[in-house]
């Protein structure tokens, strides 16, 4: 859908849950000397700054990571792979938050290697000039699933790919099941992860038993929900990771249960569960 901007919900507590999960599997990625490949669908803009005027139209980062900034509350020690990406993007204040692409192109090593897909025009360009002196990052405007989908398997072949629509469109529920599908069979080596909003409408729920029939093995799932399911608009985050590196369960385990309370309004629930074990 080209009329979703990601601006309005920048640094939001689904960004916070969705963005230290990514972190994790990025620091997991560094651990090796090996390359890797980072391959995203839906990149956005890459960078959001809180002044603009689609962030202070909704203000939702307000109820996300600022609640981290700048007086971290006790156990923050936990996710400071998250926090510390974050700082990098400001001068000691809390401006501007860093969209999965420059998550991404903070952990990168020189070997390594950033494909980025936006279908939106404006995002596409504004995301060109953001990454256009780094070599490691190429930026294409285009379909994600179709221009992620032509890449598998990448060279470097290790790696991730970031799985993130807006859902305003209903099949796109239908469309992430398809595409991985299709991906693992390219690239069956490759992390998965796949982030979806908690909404009343449950469509989340299809998706995840499409997958669990599908025949995709080593899916583990994370959620937190910040709001009663009935309280309105999204209430809570999804994430599944297809072939998890370790040891992010352990990781989730420990964090969620801290991180959920932190970010909670009307609730703090979180889960966390194999969706298919391996």
């Amino acid at each position: 859908m080209l009329s979703y901007l990601h601006g309005f919900h920048a640094g939001n507590f689904a960004d916070v849950h969705k963005h230290y999960i990514l972190c994790c599997m990025l620091e997991a990625l560094t651990r090796k000397d090996k390359p890797f490949c980072y391959l995203e669908t839906h990149s956005g803009r890459a960078i959001y700054d809180f002044k603009d005027a689609q962030a202070q139209k909704t203000l939702e980062f307000e109820q996300g990571v600022s609640r981290f900034f700048p007086v971290p509350p006790n156990g923050c020690d936990q996710i400071d792979n998250y926090l510390n990406t974050v700082a990098a993007f400001n001068q000691g204040r809390l401006e501007q938050y860093p969209g999965s692409p420059c998550i991404a192109q903070h952990f990168a090593r020189d070997a390594d290697k950033l494909m980025l897909m936006e279908l939106h025009p404006t995002e596409a360009k504004v995301l060109k000039q953001k990454f256009f002196r780094d070599k490691r990052v190429a930026v294409h405007n285009r379909d994600g699933y179709e221009g992620v989908t032509s890449l598998l398997p990448p060279k470097p072949n290790r790696g991730m790919v970031l799985i993130d629509p807006s859902y305003e469109d209903k099949s796109e529920y239908d469309q992430v099941v398809d595409f991985l599908k299709k991906s693992l069979k390219q690239w069956s080596n490759g992390s998965y992860a796949i982030w979806y909003p908690l909404l009343e409408a449950n469509r989340w729920k299809s998706m995840k038993h499409k997958l669990q029939r599908s025949g995709i093995r080593n899916i583990l799932c994370s959620e937190i929900e910040i709001n009663p399911s009935d309280a309105g608009g999204m209430y809570g985050s999804g994430m599944l990771l297809i072939n998890p590196p370790w040891p992010l369960e352990q990781k989730l385990t420990e964090v969620m249960p801290w991180l959920s309370g932190q970010l909670a309004q009307g609730c703090s629930e979180n889960r966390l569960t194999w969706l298919v074990p391996e």
